[in-house]
């Protein structure tokens, strides 16, 4: 019953989400926006994650998809807004629980959160999720392991634009260039392929983050 309820606001919370996404899409498409980011260097393919694997044996039709040519978004005021909108209403939506309290397993669980409840890696599934159904690009959408400012693992969502490298996370409703966050990067997809991980050689966010919500 609880999940059901929860499934039923999951689904209602797509639906406004897309909707104001796509009204915020259509209104002023051309403004600049605002954020300057570089881009995050990135090595060769290295070992996939063991949670995404496992994704992908309950979600095959999400992961075996053809290799596609990477895109990066063109980040104008209006497709900021939807990123932020997408950040701040998962970060508001999805209960903070951990791995082995949400799933009672400490292998890691990688899922989209149908009773409302998750850690970091289902706050990121579940914005990618979003944003692709409301029209972004999969290959500029990618989930990043990252050791956070505590030194624990921590993943997040990267969001590759023509002004440099955007995270999406749930430690904080902002979003930032990849390099102000303090992280150590350590890998991420690859944009033609989902199922390519690559290595970022503990590139680190020069700026520490002021402060978490």
């Amino acid at each position: 019953m609880l999940k059901t309820m929860f499934s039923l606001l999951n689904a209602l919370l797509l639906r406004l989400l897309l909707i104001a996404v796509s009204m915020a899409m259509l209104s002023m498409a051309t403004e600049a926006g605002s954020i300057q980011s570089r881009f995050a260097e990135v090595g060769t393919p290295t070992s996939i994650p063991y949670g995404w694997v496992d994704f992908c044996g309950r979600h095959p039709e999400e992961c075996s998809q053809e290799s596609l040519a990477p895109i990066n978004i063109a980040l104008t005021r209006q497709v900021q807004k939807s990123l932020a909108l997408i950040n701040q209403s998962v970060n508001a939506f999805i209960q903070p629980v951990s791995n082995i309290e949400h799933w009672g397993t400490s292998l890691d669980h990688w899922d989209y959160p149908d009773d409302g409840k998750g850690d970091c890696k289902i706050y990121a599934l579940y914005k990618r999720k979003l944003l692709m159904d409301a029209g972004f690009p999969r290959q500029a959408l990618l989930m990043t392991i990252v050791r956070d400012l505590t030194g624990n693992g921590h993943t997040i969502l990267m969001v590759k634009t023509n002004k440099g490298d955007l995270i999406l996370d749930n430690l904080t409703d902002s979003i930032r260039p990849w390099d102000e966050t303090g992280y150590k990067f350590l890998k991420r997809q690859a944009q033609e392929n989902p199922n390519i991980w690559l290595s970022m050689g503990e590139i680190v966010g020069k700026k520490m983050m002021a402060a978490r919500n």
